[in-house]
C-alpha cells in the first residue's frame, strides 16, 4: 500500500510504499488485546503486603484463662479475629507480569499498525529533529500535521533532543520504531510515523512471520 509522506509544514511531499503485511494485514483483536494486559499487567508494582498471624508482634499468652471468665475461648491478641491480630490470606510481594509468545507480540504489533492505518490515523512525515530541544518548536511542528489530541511520534532512532522537546507535553508520547507499545499505538488517536521508522517497521515487522 502507498502513504503520503508530508512535510513538517503539513504540505505532501511525496509517497512511500507500506509494507502490506504489516499495515494492511487482517486484525487480530485478540492478540491486542493479550498484548495490551501484559503490558498492563508488567507495569504493576506488585507491594503490598500484609502480616500473618505469625508476623505480628505481640504476646503469645491466652488473655483469660479457658474456662470460668464468660467470655469466648481465646488463644492469643494475634488471632485474626481479635482488632490489631494478623490478616488471613492477606496480599503478599509478588510479580504479576507475564510473557507473551513473541508471534503473538509481533502479530499484536502488526495488528494494531493495521488497524490504525485503516482508521487513517498514521501520518507518514519526513525526517525532522528539534535541534534546540524546546517544546514549543515540537508543538508548533504537530500542530501543523495533526490535532491536538493523544499522538505517538515513532522515532527512527533515539533522538534525544526530539524526547526532550515532548517530554513536557503531556498529549505526547515517544516511541523508537524498536521499542514500541501496543497499548500506547492502540489509544493513541493520531500517529506520527517519521519516514525512516516507516521503512525500518517494513523490514523489521515484514520480514518474519
Amino acid at each position: 500500500m502507498d502513504a503520503k509522506v508530508f512535510s513538517i509544514k503539513g504540505e505532501e511531499v511525496r509517497t512511500i510504499a507500506l509494507n502490506d503485511s504489516v499495515f494492511g494485514r487482517e486484525v487480530s483483536e485478540g492478540a491486542i488485546y493479550y498484548a495490551v494486559n501484559s503490558e498492563l499487567a508488567n507495569r504493576r508494582v506488585g507491594t503490598a503486603c500484609t502480616k500473618t498471624r505469625a508476623e505480628v508482634k505481640g504476646s503469645n499468652s491466652k488473655p483469660w484463662r479457658q474456662k470460668g471468665t464468660g467470655h469466648a475461648r481465646s488463644g492469643d491478641k494475634k488471632s485474626p479475629v481479635w482488632v490489631g491480630g494478623g490478616t488471613i490470606f492477606g496480599p503478599k510481594p509478588r510479580d504479576y507480569g507475564f510473557r507473551l509468545p513473541k508471534k503473538m507480540k509481533r502479530l499484536a504489533m502488526k495488528s494494531v499498525l493495521s488497524l490504525k492505518a485503516k482508521e487513517d490515523a498514521i501520518k507518514v512525515v519526513e525526517d525532522f529533529t528539534v535541534e534546540s530541544g524546546k517544546t514549543k518548536d515540537l508543538v508548533g511542528i504537530l500542530k501543523a500535521l495533526v490535532p491536538e489530541k493523544r499522538t505517538v511520534v515513532v522515532l527512527k532512532d533515539d533522538d534525544a533532543m526530539i524526547r526532550r522537546a515532548g517530554k513536557n507535553i503531556p498529549w505526547v508520547r515517544m516511541l523508537s520504531y524498536n521499542r514500541m507499545s501496543v497499548r500506547e499505538l492502540f489509544y493513541g488517536k493520531n500517529i506520527v510515523l517519521l519516514e525512516t521508522a516507516a521503512g525500518s517497521l517494513n523490514d523489521f515487522y515484514g520480514d518474519k512471520a
